[in-house]
């Protein structure tokens, strides 16, 4: 994960953090809403005249009277839009296209009790505070008509979706009037995000139709928030940055061996000093779900449990020679699962998911000291015996490493969770104990010893994300040759299929499509804690995200130069 025990490699030239700067409307922050002055900019150009537009768009859900309204004049919108990530499908069509204009509304003819009206709302704000009408209303020029496809208002609001496809959306410019459909309310979430990002790059959208889907399903952050504790301020943004970005997953790795970093009730005394409370955790899986972002919690073990065995040192691993594995726990001992079991079933009460929808949870697995181990067998016996006494004469501590995991599984499994994952390096092969076949593998480096190419769990028939630690690892302090990504690197030299070092990985194209690699996180990783402050963390990962949600979503070459997309970037 993020300490490897890993041979040096050839440095690269680093890229240095983008240091702090003040907020001049191109940070996440500045960005959360329409600047007035681009809004007013827009309005301007947005002028009413009393000519009549003869070709609405094709609504039926909502009254279309051309007449009812003023049609608004503007300066023709060009080019195709400008978005991140890029839209997949454009078709141009003669006309001025959509920008904001003055009286402009969001129409909702599914109503305020709708599963879109959140995102309506939501898109009017961004938007600069246009009106929202409900139910059965004319859709007049300059309006935006939000409607959703198929079954979709029969779904519960809010709720993950379970593929790519329920991600899609179309939105149509068509004579003054701009139309967003979509199968589900996650996929007129992002028609919205689109909308938003194309006033502030474009001032609106061309004329024609867009046909935008991702990808790949699973696409997201990861924040080691137990070495370095975020606020919930600062948590809460990333979100909203990553929503616009259309990431739909936040990884929340809240336990380690500097920190456990939510409020536990169960064992309050392992809690460190500075934490999010419970109320704090559920106001932040409430903003991710209105978000359309899936929360993963990671509660990491055998390893990396030093804040936990703080203070239960008599389950701390010991060697032979009775020294001491900071941060391990020994599976030996007997009252080593109900500690860790009794976490599991308190936090995944907290981290509640609606019902029948994917329900993530991470196991950790990686990084246990006892199988890193030159002689694992003579240097740990207790782990030794175990393993033999449970597997039979040729147990193996990684025998016994996979069972814990297994039981660890099934605990979070009883909770209602039904999407898990570990660390690769938490995996192994053995015909005594073999992983939970369900389990999906979080690949992030191939570097240590022994351990196995993607490939190996590709051909087995495991599902592999993409954690690439040579692309998509910001680690604080650039320990052990790491360097901070930059995200020209990733948007120029990766894709979701190099998952280890620099190249693609070496299976059949069947075994690399969405199904197999659903997709990819970013992580940071706070090792040297002090390195940088949370500011320039936020500013460090904005351009990698970007490029990240780019290719994500669009599987193809970009058509932008980093440099053109780097200048997109900085302007939605």
């Amino acid at each position: 994960m993020s300490n490897p025990m890993r041979p040096p490699r050839a440095p690269r030239p680093s890229a240095s953090p983008r240091p702090t700067q003040p907020m001049t409307g191109k940070g996440p922050a500045a960005r959360s809403a329409l600047p007035a002055a681009a809004l007013a900019g827009a309005l301007l150009l947005a002028g009413c005249s009393d000519a009549a537009d003869t070709e609405p768009p094709g609504s039926t859900s909502a009254k279309m009277n051309p007449t009812s309204a003023a049609t608004p004049t503007w300066a023709p919108v060009t080019g195709t839009p400008q978005v991140i990530p890029a839209v997949r499908d454009f078709r141009r069509a003669d006309g001025r296209g959509w920008r904001p204009s003055k009286g402009a509304r969001v129409v909702v003819p599914a109503g305020e009790k709708s599963n879109v009206a959140d995102e309506a709302q939501r898109m009017a704000r961004d938007l600069g505070g246009l009106a929202v009408v409900y139910g059965d209303q004319t859709v007049q020029p300059g309006d935006i008509e939000v409607k959703l496809t198929g079954n979709g208002a029969d779904q519960a609001n809010n709720v993950p979706v379970q593929g790519a496809a329920d991600e899609a959306y179309t939105l149509t410019a068509e004579g003054t009037r701009l139309t967003l459909t979509a199968p589900t309310d996650a996929g007129i979430f992002y028609g919205t995000r689109t909308v938003k990002q194309a006033v502030r790059a474009a001032g609106g959208l061309p004329e024609g139709t867009i046909q935008d889907r991702p990808g790949r399903p699973q696409r997201g952050m990861s924040l080691d928030n137990a070495r370095k504790p975020f606020t919930q301020d600062w948590i809460e943004a990333r979100l909203r940055e990553i929503a616009d970005l259309k990431l739909n997953q936040f990884q929340l790795h809240f336990s380690d061996d500097q920190g456990f970093r939510i409020q536990s009730d169960t064992h309050p005394e392992i809690v460190s000093a500075d934490h999010l409370t419970k109320a704090q955790i559920r106001q932040i899986i409430a903003l991710a779900r209105s978000l359309h972002i899936s929360v993963i919690p990671e509660l990491d073990s055998p390893g990396h449990l030093g804040a936990v065995l703080k203070h239960y040192p008599d389950l701390l691993l010991r060697r032979a020679s009775g020294s001491v594995v900071p941060g391990a726990i020994d599976i030996s001992n007997p009252k080593a699962a109900p500690l860790i079991d009794s976490l599991l079933k308190e936090m995944s009460e907290l981290f509640t998911n609606p019902k029948g929808a994917p329900a993530y949870w991470h196991l950790g697995g990686d990084e246990y000291q006892a199988l890193l181990s030159s002689t694992p067998a003579t240097t740990y016996p207790q782990l030794t015996r175990a393993a033999r006494q449970k597997y039979g004469p040729n147990g193996t501590i990684a025998d016994l490493a996979t069972g814990w995991l297994n039981d660890r599984q099934k605990t979070v499994e009883a909770k209602g969770k039904n999407r898990i994952e570990a660390w690769n390096d938490g995996f192994f092969s053995s015909p005594r104990a073999s992983a939970d076949k369900d389990r999906m593998v979080d690949y992030w480096t191939g570097k240590e010893a022994g351990h196995r190419d993607p490939s190996a769990f590709l051909r087995e028939g495991r599902n592999v994300m993409n954690f690439n630690d040579e692309y998509l690892y910001y680690v604080l302090g650039e320990p052990n040759q790491f360097v901070y990504p930059t995200g020209q690197r990733i948007y120029e030299s990766w894709t979701p299929l190099v998952i280890r070092g620099t190249g693609a990985v070496a299976v059949p194209a069947s075994m690399t499509g969405p199904d197999r690699i659903p997709g990819a996180r970013f992580a940071i990783w706070c090792d040297r804690a002090q390195a940088q402050t949370a500011p320039q963390v936020a500013a460090g990962i904005r351009l990698p995200l970007a490029a990240l949600a780019q290719k994500t979503w669009d599987p193809r070459t970009p058509a932008l130069s980093w440099t053109g997309f780097k200048a997109l970037a900085n302007r939605v």
